[in-house]
């Protein structure tokens, strides 16, 4: 399996507003998506992430930096009308329901894109296309395809999503957090499947999340994002296990440790906290490695011994 980017972000950003209040939603971005590879990309809300995933749908255009799609940016070569783009890459959402028109079937929803993208087939093999479509998100056809989006759970309508998905031959999955709005029962399901679709189909995978626990569930490589920026990034373990970044410490200290009561004090006072995320939404352009392929971008914008 090929181990070279198929996507990157090359230091892109994007403002919006201006005047005396521009909102800095994506700072010198640069990321790199890899087959059959996982990154994570962690902030709370407002953080920019889905600034991000915009991007890279296309959804926005960059203001600055440039988007790579095998080598090559986006809007020239064999990408110049960006259809062959759309097709490579495609979103799942965070509502499964919104994202469904209720006033259609599941055969409807997994059929258009297969009517739409591969006009080739006969019927016939659209129909036997739509079968292994569910068969992939473990799903049976015999009873889903003449259903309506809410005759379904949560958990079966986000399957269908990651169906509809997988209908185009997709190289590139950007997941914007897809478990937020399931059942607690359900969500490692989808989590299982994601994995298995990243391993079996060789998909570069960006989950998107404000939940680091799943992160580390999905994801060899994670990404830590606050007001626009990426200010810490590397692989899982490393950046878990020992974070470098005092946002990333910070982010960490406020997932629940059964080992520690509520209301227990962390390390972090009131002060603390506003201190940290005041230095972090301050632009940092000076990076600093702090294990092999682990960085973070340095509070301040001054190297520290």
């Amino acid at each position: 399996m090929s181990h070279a980017p198929i996507l990157s972000l090359d230091n892109v950003s994007k403002t919006f507003g201006g005047g005396k209040a521009p909102v800095y939603a994506a700072r010198a971005v640069s990321l790199e998506l890899t087959p059959g590879r996982t990154t994570a990309l962690v902030g709370e809300s407002g953080s920019g992430k889905t600034t991000c995933a915009r991007l890279i749908m296309r959804e926005y255009e960059a203001d600055e930096g440039k988007i790579l799609f095998k080598g090559e940016k986006l809007g020239t070569g064999q990408f110049a009308d960006l259809s062959a783009y759309r097709r490579a890459v495609q979103m799942i959402f965070q509502d499964p329901f919104a994202s469904l028109n209720p006033a259609h079937t599941i055969r409807y929803h997994l059929e258009r894109p297969l009517k739409l993208h591969r006009k080739d087939l006969a019927k016939a093999e659209r129909e036997a296309g739509i079968v292994k479509l569910l068969e992939k998100v473990k799903l049976p056809a015999d009873q889903m395809l003449e259903k309506y989006p809410h005759e379904l759970s949560g958990g079966q309508r986000q399957r269908i999503s990651i169906a509809r998905a997988l209908a185009v031959g997709p190289e590139v999955i950007v997941a914007d957090e897809p478990t937020s709005m399931l059942d607690v029962s359900v969500r490692l399901g989808i989590l299982n499947l994601l994995n298995e679709m990243k391993r079996s189909l060789d998909l570069a995978l960006l989950y998107i999340t404000h939940d680091i626990a799943t992160a580390r569930y999905v994801a060899e490589d994670i990404m830590v994002m606050f007001s626009g920026q990426i200010v810490e990034w590397g692989p899982v373990e490393s950046v878990l296990g020992n974070p470098a970044h005092p946002y990333t410490r910070l982010l960490l200290s406020a997932v629940p440790d059964p080992d520690v009561r509520l209301g227990e004090a962390t390390d972090f006072s009131p002060d603390d906290i506003v201190a940290i995320r005041k230095d972090a939404a301050q632009a940092q352009s000076e990076v600093r490695e702090v294990g092999p392929g682990h960085f973070i971008r340095v509070p301040g914008g001054t190297a520290q011994a």
